[in-house]
Protein backbone atom coordinates (compact mmCIF):
# COMPACT_ATOMS: atom_id res chain seq x y z
CA UNK A 1 0.00 0.00 0.00
CA UNK A 2 1.32 3.71 -1.15
CA UNK A 3 0.08 6.72 0.49
CA UNK A 4 -3.02 8.66 -1.47
CA UNK A 5 -2.68 10.57 -4.06
CA UNK A 6 -4.66 13.69 -3.62
CA UNK A 7 -6.31 15.48 -6.57
CA UNK A 8 -8.13 18.43 -6.86
CA UNK A 9 -9.70 20.37 -10.19
CA UNK A 10 -11.65 23.44 -10.15
CA UNK A 11 -12.72 23.25 -6.35
CA UNK A 12 -14.69 25.79 -4.96
CA UNK A 13 -15.96 26.36 -1.77
CA UNK A 14 -17.97 29.34 -0.12
CA UNK A 15 -19.97 30.50 2.89
CA UNK A 16 -22.46 32.91 3.87
CA UNK A 17 -25.18 32.15 0.59
CA UNK A 18 -21.79 32.83 -1.70
CA UNK A 19 -19.91 36.34 0.17
CA UNK A 20 -17.15 34.44 1.35
CA UNK A 21 -15.11 32.78 -1.07
CA UNK A 22 -13.19 30.24 1.14
CA UNK A 23 -11.51 28.35 -2.17
CA UNK A 24 -11.64 30.17 -5.94
CA UNK A 25 -11.25 27.79 -8.49
CA UNK A 26 -8.43 25.21 -6.85
CA UNK A 27 -6.73 22.87 -8.97
CA UNK A 28 -3.52 20.76 -7.16
CA UNK A 29 -2.04 17.13 -7.33
CA UNK A 30 -0.32 15.57 -4.40
CA UNK A 31 2.10 12.51 -5.26
CA UNK A 32 1.46 9.68 -3.22
CA UNK A 33 3.93 9.39 -0.19
CA UNK A 34 4.66 13.37 -0.56
CA UNK A 35 5.29 15.54 2.75
CA UNK A 36 3.33 18.85 1.54
CA UNK A 37 2.98 22.47 3.65
CA UNK A 38 0.07 24.87 2.74
CA UNK A 39 1.16 27.77 3.85
CA UNK A 40 -0.04 31.38 3.48
CA UNK A 41 -2.43 34.36 5.89
CA UNK A 42 -5.12 33.25 8.17
CA UNK A 43 -8.35 33.38 6.20
CA UNK A 44 -6.88 32.32 2.83
CA UNK A 45 -8.66 28.56 2.74
CA UNK A 46 -5.88 26.60 4.16
CA UNK A 47 -8.15 25.09 6.92
CA UNK A 48 -11.14 24.83 4.10
CA UNK A 49 -8.74 22.77 1.59
CA UNK A 50 -7.90 20.46 4.76
CA UNK A 51 -11.63 19.87 5.94
CA UNK A 52 -12.60 18.69 2.21
CA UNK A 53 -9.67 16.38 1.90
CA UNK A 54 -11.09 14.95 5.51
CA UNK A 55 -14.39 15.05 4.04
CA UNK A 56 -15.36 17.36 7.28
CA UNK A 57 -16.90 19.38 4.27
CA UNK A 58 -17.90 19.01 0.55
CA UNK A 59 -16.90 21.66 -2.52
CA UNK A 60 -19.55 23.67 -3.87
CA UNK A 61 -18.14 22.46 -7.12
CA UNK A 62 -15.36 20.97 -8.81
CA UNK A 63 -13.77 17.59 -8.36
CA UNK A 64 -11.75 16.04 -5.20
CA UNK A 65 -10.28 12.78 -5.14
CA UNK A 66 -8.21 11.28 -2.35
CA UNK A 67 -6.97 7.52 -3.51
CA UNK A 68 -10.44 5.89 -5.49
CA UNK A 69 -12.77 8.35 -3.46
CA UNK A 70 -14.62 10.69 -5.23
CA UNK A 71 -15.10 13.12 -2.44
CA UNK A 72 -17.17 15.73 -3.98
CA UNK A 73 -19.89 12.99 -4.45
CA UNK A 74 -19.06 10.72 -0.99
CA UNK A 75 -22.12 8.44 0.18
CA UNK A 76 -20.29 7.70 3.87
CA UNK A 77 -17.58 10.16 4.89
CA UNK A 78 -17.43 9.05 7.97
CA UNK A 79 -16.42 5.46 6.88
CA UNK A 80 -13.72 7.51 4.56
CA UNK A 81 -11.88 8.80 7.21
CA UNK A 82 -12.15 5.54 9.25
CA UNK A 83 -10.17 3.82 6.69
CA UNK A 84 -8.36 6.18 5.06
CA UNK A 85 -7.24 9.62 7.02
CA UNK A 86 -5.74 10.48 10.10
CA UNK A 87 -6.51 13.92 11.68
CA UNK A 88 -3.88 15.92 13.92
CA UNK A 89 -5.60 19.39 15.13
CA UNK A 90 -3.59 22.51 16.80
CA UNK A 91 -5.72 21.45 19.74
CA UNK A 92 -5.14 18.07 20.17
CA UNK A 93 -8.83 17.04 20.90
CA UNK A 94 -8.15 14.24 23.18
CA UNK A 95 -11.21 12.93 25.64
CA UNK A 96 -10.44 13.92 28.76
CA UNK A 97 -11.67 11.12 30.98
CA UNK A 98 -10.25 8.32 28.57
CA UNK A 99 -5.92 7.72 29.15
CA UNK A 100 -3.14 8.44 26.97
CA UNK A 101 -3.66 4.45 25.85
CA UNK A 102 -7.46 4.72 25.62
CA UNK A 103 -7.40 7.94 23.66
CA UNK A 104 -4.72 6.19 20.26
CA UNK A 105 -7.21 3.43 20.89
CA UNK A 106 -10.48 4.95 19.69
CA UNK A 107 -10.09 5.37 16.20
CA UNK A 108 -10.10 1.22 16.28
CA UNK A 109 -13.02 0.62 18.48
CA UNK A 110 -14.99 -1.58 16.11
CA UNK A 111 -12.25 -2.41 13.76
CA UNK A 112 -9.68 -4.61 15.87
CA UNK A 113 -10.15 -6.87 18.72
CA UNK A 114 -9.28 -5.39 21.83
CA UNK A 115 -6.07 -6.81 22.55
CA UNK A 116 -4.74 -6.21 19.17
CA UNK A 117 -6.04 -2.22 19.77
CA UNK A 118 -4.47 -2.00 23.20
CA UNK A 119 -1.36 -3.70 21.41
CA UNK A 120 -1.03 -1.04 18.10
CA UNK A 121 -1.62 1.51 21.03
CA UNK A 122 0.82 0.97 23.28
CA UNK A 123 3.80 0.76 20.11
CA UNK A 124 2.35 4.03 18.51
CA UNK A 125 2.65 5.46 22.39
CA UNK A 126 6.29 3.91 22.75
CA UNK A 127 7.39 5.43 19.14
CA UNK A 128 6.20 8.79 20.06
CA UNK A 129 8.10 8.52 23.44
CA UNK A 130 5.13 8.07 25.65
CA UNK A 131 4.56 4.75 26.34
CA UNK A 132 5.69 5.56 30.66
CA UNK A 133 2.38 7.72 29.96
CA UNK A 134 0.04 5.29 28.97
CA UNK A 135 -1.96 5.57 31.92
CA UNK A 136 -2.25 9.23 32.01
CA UNK A 137 -5.30 11.22 30.86
CA UNK A 138 -4.77 14.65 29.23
CA UNK A 139 -5.14 16.92 32.05
CA UNK A 140 -2.04 15.23 33.92
CA UNK A 141 0.25 15.66 30.32
CA UNK A 142 2.12 18.31 28.95
CA UNK A 143 0.41 20.18 25.78
CA UNK A 144 3.41 18.95 23.70
CA UNK A 145 3.18 15.39 25.49
CA UNK A 146 -0.95 15.58 24.44
CA UNK A 147 -0.14 16.60 20.76
CA UNK A 148 2.51 13.55 20.61
CA UNK A 149 -0.74 11.29 22.08
CA UNK A 150 -2.65 12.95 18.95
CA UNK A 151 -0.09 12.08 16.62
CA UNK A 152 -0.20 8.39 17.96
CA UNK A 153 -4.03 8.49 17.66
CA UNK A 154 -3.27 9.83 13.81
CA UNK A 155 -1.55 7.22 12.83
CA UNK A 156 -3.56 4.49 14.14
CA UNK A 157 -5.61 2.97 11.46
CA UNK A 158 -2.34 3.04 9.13
CA UNK A 159 -3.89 5.87 7.17
CA UNK A 160 -2.80 6.96 3.72
CA UNK A 161 -3.30 10.46 3.94
CA UNK A 162 -2.21 12.19 7.41
CA UNK A 163 -3.65 16.10 7.92
CA UNK A 164 -1.97 17.85 10.33
CA UNK A 165 -3.89 21.62 10.48
CA UNK A 166 -1.20 23.92 12.75
CA UNK A 167 -0.02 20.96 15.20
CA UNK A 168 2.14 23.42 16.66
CA UNK A 169 0.52 26.29 17.20
CA UNK A 170 -0.31 25.62 19.99
CA UNK A 171 2.98 25.22 21.63
CA UNK A 172 6.01 26.65 23.47
CA UNK A 173 9.17 27.05 21.16
CA UNK A 174 10.55 23.70 23.20
CA UNK A 175 7.45 21.45 22.95
CA UNK A 176 6.93 22.88 18.89
CA UNK A 177 10.25 21.23 18.79
CA UNK A 178 9.33 17.81 19.64
CA UNK A 179 5.92 17.52 17.93
CA UNK A 180 7.49 18.59 14.47
CA UNK A 181 10.79 15.85 15.22
CA UNK A 182 7.54 13.68 15.22
CA UNK A 183 6.23 14.74 12.05
CA UNK A 184 9.48 14.84 9.99
CA UNK A 185 10.21 11.17 11.56
CA UNK A 186 7.14 10.40 9.45
CA UNK A 187 8.48 11.42 5.68
CA UNK A 188 10.28 8.07 5.72
CA UNK A 189 7.24 6.27 5.49
CA UNK A 190 6.22 5.97 1.70
CA UNK A 191 2.50 4.56 2.52
CA UNK A 192 1.55 7.95 3.93
CA UNK A 193 0.73 11.23 2.14
CA UNK A 194 1.14 14.16 4.51
CA UNK A 195 -0.37 17.76 4.02
CA UNK A 196 0.75 20.13 6.61
CA UNK A 197 -1.22 23.77 7.27
CA UNK A 198 1.18 25.90 8.82
CA UNK A 199 2.10 29.93 9.62
CA UNK A 200 5.49 28.72 10.70
CA UNK A 201 7.87 29.66 7.92
CA UNK A 202 10.97 27.50 9.19
CA UNK A 203 8.19 24.49 9.54
CA UNK A 204 7.38 24.93 6.20
CA UNK A 205 10.89 24.71 4.84
CA UNK A 206 11.59 21.83 6.32
CA UNK A 207 8.61 20.48 4.11
CA UNK A 208 9.58 18.69 0.03
CA UNK A 209 7.02 21.17 -1.13
CA UNK A 210 5.19 24.21 -0.15
CA UNK A 211 1.77 25.46 -1.76
CA UNK A 212 0.95 28.78 -0.25
CA UNK A 213 -2.63 29.65 -0.26
CA UNK A 214 -3.94 33.38 -0.37
CA UNK A 215 -7.59 34.35 -0.54
CA UNK A 216 -8.87 31.02 -1.62
CA UNK A 217 -6.36 30.70 -4.45
CA UNK A 218 -3.29 29.00 -5.17
CA UNK A 219 -0.48 31.89 -5.56
CA UNK A 220 2.72 29.59 -5.12
CA UNK A 221 3.55 26.00 -5.45
CA UNK A 222 7.11 24.80 -5.59
CA UNK A 223 6.23 21.87 -7.35
CA UNK A 224 4.99 23.48 -9.99
CA UNK A 225 4.06 26.66 -12.12
CA UNK A 226 0.65 28.68 -10.81
CA UNK A 227 -1.64 30.46 -12.55
CA UNK A 228 -3.87 32.60 -9.97
CA UNK A 229 -7.31 32.90 -11.03
CA UNK A 230 -9.52 36.08 -10.65
CA UNK A 231 -11.93 36.39 -7.30
CA UNK A 232 -13.75 38.64 -9.26
CA UNK A 233 -14.88 36.16 -12.47
CA UNK A 234 -16.11 33.49 -9.85
CA UNK A 235 -20.18 33.69 -9.44
CA UNK A 236 -20.69 30.89 -7.11
CA UNK A 237 -22.87 28.22 -8.55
Amino acid sequence: MSGAEVVAEHVRRSFENGRIHALVDVSLRIAPGEFVALTGPSGGGKSTLLNLLGALDRPDSGELRVGEERLDRLDDPAAYRARTVGFVFQFHNLIPTLSALENVEVPMLGLRPRREREERARGLLRDVGLVARERSRPGTLSGGERQRVAIARALANEPQLLLADEPTGSLDSANAALVAEQLFRLRANPRMTIVLVTHDETLAARCARQVRIKDGAIIEDTGRTVVTPSVAAWRAP
